[in-house]
C-alpha cells in the first residue's frame, strides 16, 4: 500500500529525515514511535508532499507520489488526520464532515455520514455544534471522522492521543482498531504513547533522530528491553 524508500528531508539546512525506509502493507496497522523531535510528523508530512524529500521515493499502491499535490492524493485514497486536530473551529460538526467528503461521491454522503456517526456517537449528538466548542477528545474524534469521509484506503494518524484523558485515549484506539478490522482501512499511526500504539499495531518502527533504528511486530517491540527502557518506563496506564 505504502512504500517509503531512502527518504531524505530537510528544513533549510536541518537534515530532518536521513534515509528512512518504511513499508505499510494493505490491511495493516503500522505504528511509528519515537521521542519529540525524532521526525515522526515530518515523515507523515513528507508522504503528503509538504515538505518534499530531496532524495528518495514514496509510492502509494505502486505509484510514485513525490510531487503529486495532496488533493490528488486524497482522490487516490490517502487521508491525513494531522497533529493538533486542525478542525474548522467555526464550522459545525456536520460542516466539518462535509469538508472531508468534498472529493467523495455525493451519492454516498448519507451512508458515509451514518458510518462515522456509528463509530463516533458523540459526534451525532453534537452535529450542529461548532467544532471549536467541542472537548479535546471530541475534536480528535471529529478530525478522524472528517478524514474517513473521503473514503480512504490509507489513513495517516498523527498523535491521536495527544493531550487526552486515559479513558478517551482507550476509546480512540478502540475506534482505530474497528476502522481497520471492520472497514479494512490501512493505518499508519504516529504516536508517543508507545504502549497503546504497539499493542494495537501489527508492526512497528522506531524513529530516532531522523533514522529508523528498530522494526518488528508490535508484540516483539513491546517485549524489547531497549524499547521498554526508552519508552515504557513508569508504566503505561
Amino acid at each position: 500500500m505504502l512504500s517509503v524508500s531512502g527518504i531524505h528531508t530537510y528544513y533549510g539546512a536541518v537534515h530532518a529525515l536521513k534515509g528512512v525506509d518504511l513499508e505499510v502493507a494493505q490491511g495493516e496497522i503500522v505504528a511509528l514511535i519515537g521521542a519529540n523531535g525524532a521526525g515522526k510528523s515530518t515523515l507523515l508530512m513528507t508522504i503528503c508532499g509538504n515538505p518534499r524529500p530531496r532524495r528518495g521515493s514514496v509510492a502509494l499502491a505502486g505509484e510514485n507520489i513525490v510531487g503529486v499535490p495532496m488533493y490528488h492524493l486524497v482522490r487516490r485514497g490517502l487521508a491525513h488526520a494531522p497533529e493538533g486536530r486542525r478542525i474548522f473551529p467555526r464550522m459545525t460538526v456536520l460542516e466539518n464532515l462535509r469538508m472531508g467528503a468534498v472529493v467523495a461521491d455525493p451519492a454516498n454522503f448519507d451512508s458515509d455520514l451514518e458510518r462515522v456517526f456509528s463509530l463516533f456517537p458523540r459526534l451525532k449528538e453534537r452535529r450542529d455544534q461548532r467544532g471549536g466548542t467541542l472537548s479535546g477528545g471530541e475534536q480528535q474524534m471529529l478530525a478522524i471522522a472528517r478524514a474517513l469521509m473521503s473514503r480512504p484506503r490509507l489513513l495517516l494518524l498523527d498523535e491521536p492521543s495527544l493531550g487526552l484523558a486515559p479513558l478517551v485515549v482507550r476509546q480512540i484506539f478502540s475506534i482505530i482498531e474497528e476502522i481497520n478490522r471492520r472497514d479494512g482501512v490501512t493505518v499508519l499511526l504516529v504516536e508517543q504513547n508507545a504502549y497503546h500504539a504497539l499493542k494495537l499495531a501489527h508492526r512497528g518502527y522506531v524513529l530516532v533522530n531522523g533514522q529508523i533504528t528498530l522494526s518488528g511486530s508490535g508484540a516483539d517491540l513491546l517485549a524489547n528491553e531497549q524499547i521498554r527502557a526508552a519508552y515504557l518506563e513508569g508504566g503505561h496506564g
